[in-house]
């Protein structure tokens, strides 16, 4: 087979499957990605660079498609490159999130194309207006935030198959739309994120923290307030105060990955230390920048209870990485979440926008004898090991692309064939 990836950022969501199908000796695997794109074996990448330009002079609900069709150009002239060394794909999976899958359909029309559908934006229900202190998007605030579907639209509309990582993130897609798109979660590696009782982390210029410490944690690709950084934030004051012996570790970088950016050109870290400077004691809150994997992973070994938080968005790996973990975990009682966390089972639910309760909840796992720790730390990896390991993963997405025997000769006809 020939298989070609796209994706701005390859390999991401496409690390196992990917690696998995490169891995067969009777495959030719491609991938197309922007400059961040990295390689993985046996895979041949094609990174283009987006040119500069002006979005401005286009009207204010077209400029995101604006930029996307711009993306789409540029994936085109990777495209036609591969088509002239003489690869023609079979199967083509790829993100829609970017534009990068418009022209895929009219360069290879009898490929099959798997599309990834991460998120469908919609003005209730959702992110937008669920946190009382996130920005209030009028009436063209909405048609354009409607209009940041146009892309995922398109393909999903040129595509054979859709792959969702949760059932809660398939259902923000149109009802239309859902039949087509099934739930199958990218994979984490079970095997490598086990629980290590030895296990021990240091905070540069400060302690060594090692398991059985009363060690919280937070992690979060950047500190906003999509990811709940303000909350737990406001939780410190009181979680400090009750547990005296705490350490609280916050991981993650001071940009803006999703949602607003801090007002006159700050962090929400400068905000969100501010408000609560002079009534915690910040010399046991340790922040780390985004941590090379295995010292994230010997942070979450030594964590004592783990922290998630969301609005109703995209699932984040980190919080089924720290189940795989076997971490005692308190999250927010958000839609995605409880899809993954059953509360008092697998981990602990608070409400996202109550931070008091939050502290208590933590406060109360940081108290507990370690055999709750231990049970729902377990129940939680058992439920990581179930949905969302790798090998199951893996072995789910096969058989929706139809290439499990390698030959996958029905599923992988010519669109034509199929009708």
């Amino acid at each position: 087979m020939n298989i070609l990836f796209v994706h701005n950022n390859f390999p991401a969501q496409f690390r196992n499957l990917a690696s998995e199908l490169a891995s067969r000796p009777d495959n030719r695997v491609a991938a197309i990605g922007a400059q961040t794109a990295q390689p993985l074996p046996n895979v041949n990448l094609l990174r283009y660079r987006m040119p500069a330009f002006d979005v401005m002079p286009t009207h204010p609900f077209a400029r995101r498609f604006d930029v996307e069709c711009r993306r789409a150009t540029e994936v085109l002239y990777a495209l036609s490159e591969l088509r002239s060394s003489g690869f023609e794909p079979d199967l083509i999976v790829g993100h829609c999130g970017w534009g990068e899958t418009l022209p895929l359909r009219t360069m290879f029309p009898r490929a099959k194309i798997a599309t990834y559908c991460e998120y469908y934006y919609r003005p209730e229900g959702q992110d937008v207006h669920f946190d009382p202190e996130g920005p209030e998007l009028g009436l063209d605030g909405l048609v354009g935030l409607h209009c940041k579907n146009a892309s995922t639209l398109l393909a999903l509309a040129e595509s054979d198959i859709g792959l969702s990582p949760t059932e809660w993130q398939r259902q923000t897609y149109p009802p239309e739309f859902q039949g087509k798109i099934h739930v199958v979660h990218e994979g984490v590696d079970g095997e490598r994120l086990r629980p290590d009782p030895k296990a021990q982390f240091a905070i540069p210029g400060g302690p060594v923290l090692r398991k059985g410490g009363e060690i919280v944690t937070y992690v979060a690709r950047n500190l906003e307030p999509m990811r709940g950084f303000h909350v737990f934030m406001r939780s410190l004051p009181r979680l400090l105060a009750a547990r005296p012996n705490a350490q609280v570790v916050i991981v993650g970088g001071e940009g803006v990955s999703y949602g607003e950016s801090a007002p006159a050109g700050r962090t929400w870290k400068a905000i969100c230390m501010e408000e609560i400077a002079s009534s915690a004691d910040l010399t046991r809150v340790h922040f780390l920048p985004p941590q090379p994997y295995d010292d994230f992973v010997r942070l979450l070994q030594v964590s004592r209870v783990h922290t998630y938080l969301t609005v109703p968005f995209v699932l984040s790996w980190s919080l089924v990485e720290a189940m795989a973990l076997g971490c005692a975990i308190v999250a927010s009682d958000t839609e995605p979440v409880r899809e993954a966390i059953a509360h008092g089972v697998s981990g602990v639910l608070t409400p996202f926008l109550d931070s008091d309760a939050l502290a208590d909840r933590l406060s109360e796992l940081l108290a507990s004898k370690r055999a709750r720790l231990a049970a729902l730390g377990e129940a939680a990896r058992a439920t990581a090991l179930s949905r969302y390991d790798k090998r199951v993963c893996l072995e789910r997405a096969l058989e929706l692309l139809g290439v499990t025997t390698g030959s996958g000769a029905e599923a992988i006809a010519p669109r034509s064939a199929r009708g």
